[in-house]
């Protein structure tokens, strides 16, 4: 079995296996929780934020999809495995004799970036070739740490209503306020403070040098964690406090966040169409093709065209080809920069096989289609 496809199959076992008893761990935690009434309302209300948040990750996402399957690993992850984890770590500081104190700013913000960044340790360490850079790395961090928040918000708005928090009474009063907290103004939470981490894993993959690529990642894992403890330090202090530490750090490094993104994700048409020209000087495309694989929009209008003038499988086929010469275009700019994988001869001559097996059967608006 080729190395890539063990790394394959020992990353899928590892995930399944973890989430599987992550889920039994966190079913028993959230069953002890509070009523079965309160609980489904509790996961109805933390049900709402992930919906916009996933579809935001997924429209940074839109140049270079990655691989649904992993990202719903990603969401499964967060939910079940890492919030597991931190529990248990959790209850062994608290055990150890620390504060609520403590445990809010600082064993909690270590535990949970630890169990969360694990998983992107994972894809790092035998997915490697799913990471093309920085923005896949924020795209998996923020789906890890959406499943993260989602899990947890079960926990609080339980509590909150039923008023084991011990922040009140409880009931609808106290469950409102906790979901406006966690669900409205502050659903991005999670995901912020994993991205960092992200961040790190994306520029590991793409550093030309051996120490980086170990040093980034904990530098990133160093950073999330900070930005955690400094949020959850920020609520033991009162809500003007909280307010204050929200509006002048928390959301300036958001929107901070959103707009590096979004430079990352405009970045890449032009990275994909300078690596595309030079693969067309070697032959490897044609380069009347590349206008329709590097914008958004002509890439949408191709699928349509090819499903009018060949059906379902004139689409599959330009899906097909599209994505083919999307992963080429990134593995080409990574050999272009010098940071090429180890394997970057094996997976190029895979891609340019599917691209001149899938070719024949597709056409451009434009062009002729073929027929069969």
């Amino acid at each position: 079995m080729p190395r890539r496809r063990r790394d394959s199959v020992a990353f899928t076992v590892v995930v399944t296996v973890s989430v599987m008893l992550g889920a039994l761990v966190m079913a028993l935690v959230v069953a002890l929780s509070g009523a079965p009434g309160t609980l489904a309302l509790a996961a109805l209300l933390a049900a709402l934020p992930v919906g916009p948040l996933v579809g935001c990750f997924m429209w940074l996402d839109r140049y270079e999809p990655e691989p649904r399957s992993l990202l719903v690993a990603g969401l499964l992850w967060g939910a079940f495995v890492a919030t597991a984890a931190a529990l248990v770590f959790q209850g062994i500081g608290v055990a150890g004799g620390a504060s609520d104190a403590d445990s809010l700013a600082v064993v909690a913000p270590v535990t949970e970036e630890l169990t969360k960044g694990a998983f992107l340790v994972l894809l790092l360490w035998w997915r490697r070739h799913e990471l093309d850079g920085v923005l896949d790395g924020i795209v998996y961090a923020g789906m890890v740490g959406i499943g993260f928040a989602f899990t947890e918000n079960i926990l609080y708005l339980a509590a909150a209503y039923d008023g084991t928090d011990g922040l009140g009474p409880g009931g609808t009063e106290a469950l409102t306020g906790t979901f406006i907290l966690r669900g409205v103004v502050s659903p991005f939470a999670h995901p912020l403070f994993t991205a960092f981490i992200g961040v790190g894993v994306g520029l590991a993959v793409t550093s030309r040098r051996p120490l980086p690529r170990v040093l980034l990642p904990l530098l990133g894992y160093v950073g999330a964690v900070l930005a955690h403890s400094l949020w959850n330090s920020a609520t033991l202090y009162g809500t003007e406090n909280f307010l204050v530490v929200y509006g002048t750090l928390m959301l300036p490094a958001f929107l901070g966040f959103v707009a590096f993104a979004l430079y990352r994700r405009r970045s890449e048409r032009g990275m994909m169409e300078a690596a595309l020209e030079d693969a067309a000087r070697r032959g490897l495309i044609p380069a009347t093709d590349i206008p329709w694989l590097v914008d958004l929009r002509a890439r949408r209008h191709a699928r349509v065209f090819a499903r009018r003038g060949g059906g379902v499988h004139g689409e599959r086929a330009m899906r097909d080809y599209q994505a083919a010469a999307i992963e080429l275009a990134y593995l080409h700019h990574r050999y272009l920069r010098g940071t090429a994988p180890r394997d970057f001869a094996e997976r190029g001559h895979e891609h340019v096989e599917q691209l001149n097996a899938v070719r024949p059967y597709i056409a451009f608006p434009g062009q002729v289609v073929p027929t069969r």
